[in-house]
């Protein structure tokens, strides 16, 4: 398997999950500005890759390969994409192949739209009941999912298809590590601004991830318009997400009854955990693993459902969801190589 972009964030993840997983070795591994450099150097913690050295990201280097992993930052991925062979299993985990609708892909990214590609998320539960997981056997090409997506669609997704909220007045809070922000120097990701801070970023609906968490919500809620409010914040830890969701109830169900929805959904999923009730999801209990927690509850005065999911942001959220998709393609156990023990406290 190849890793192109290795020397980011998400490319270091996939690299730690790799050398875990007892079917997939690393092979190539590229980057743009960092090619030539040791891999070491940009990733410590990766002992048993210390021989390797990083080379250009060209289709060429990536040649060879059965599996190639685009970790590459978002447009930068389908000029090489169209280059590798079609009997080559790729995932991309920037968007340029996420988003089925050109206009809002224009709209939010400014650029041609690319096409869109099978969708990486397996436990996003459809309308009909059927889990997204049923298009990835066999595909060479699939879309991993925007963390931030993956955090809101699995906290909210079992309550539209079961039709007990409504997705008219969907609102979403996120609190995010700085890592989801990628590797790149930015003065808002300085240790002297974002320590002992909290600040919104992306405000007012113009986040590039609202139009693909529509996208999911509207598969889940059977193609009825999703409006959605969605406001990230940058908290100072260095990864994980926690989505606080809600949404008005369409009945009288109790709570019981709502949170039944979410039961059937994740009964037998093996990385996504209904909570206990009362107990929270937290992000020191997803750190490292490739598993998301949700908790569901009713606000009866106010008529609203309340979801919240925690998630690491770089393995379920980007690295771990683009190997569980690998698996799945190439009929490998789903949860192979996947940890799902996080690293609390």
């Amino acid at each position: 398997m190849a890793i192109a972009g290795a020397s980011g964030y998400a490319g270091g993840e996939l690299l730690r999950l790799l050398l875990a997983h007892p079917e997939l070795g690393v092979g190539t591994v590229t980057a743009h500005s960092k090619a030539g450099d040791r891999l070491i150097t940009h990733h410590p913690q990766l002992i048993g890759l210390a021989d390797r050295t990083l080379e250009p990201t060209t289709a060429e280097a990536l040649a060879g390969h059965d599996v190639v992993i685009l970790a590459l930052p978002h447009g930068a991925s389908a000029q090489i994409a169209a280059q590798l062979p079609d009997d080559v299993l790729v995932l991309d985990c920037g968007a340029d192949h996420r988003l089925t609708d050109a206009a809002a892909w224009q709209k939010f990214y400014g650029t041609e739209h690319a096409g869109s590609w099978p969708y990486g998320l397996p436990e996003l539960v459809h309308a009909d009941g059927h889990k997204q997981r049923d298009a990835l056997p066999g595909a060479k090409r699939i879309a991993v999912p925007g963390c931030n997506v993956t955090a809101v669609t699995l906290a909210l997704a079992p309550g539209l298809a079961a039709g007990v909220v409504a997705p008219d007045d969907i609102v979403a809070v996120l609190a995010c590590g700085t890592s989801g922000a990628g590797k790149s120097l930015k003065p808002h990701l300085l240790a002297s601004e974002i320590m002992g801070a909290a600040s919104p970023y992306a405000v007012g609906g113009v986040h590039r991830h609202i139009p693909e968490i529509q996208q999911n919500l509207q598969l889940a809620s059977g193609g009825a318009p999703v409006t959605l409010s969605f406001t990230p914040t940058l908290v100072p830890m260095s990864r994980g997400i926690l989505a606080t969701v809600t949404a008005k109830l369409t009945g009288a169900a109790d709570g019981a009854g709502v949170r039944a929805a979410w039961e059937a959904a994740y009964a037998d999923e093996p990385f996504v955990h209904l909570l206990p009730q009362g107990q929270w999801p937290t992000t020191a209990a997803v750190l490292g693993a490739n598993t998301a927690h949700v908790q569901v509850t009713v606000d009866e005065a106010a008529g609203r459902l309340v979801a919240v999911a925690a998630i690491d942001n770089l393995t379920k959220g980007t690295a771990g969801a683009a190997i569980q998709s690998a698996n799945l393609a190439l009929a490998l156990p789903e949860t192979l190589g996947l940890p799902t023990t996080g690293v609390a406290p």
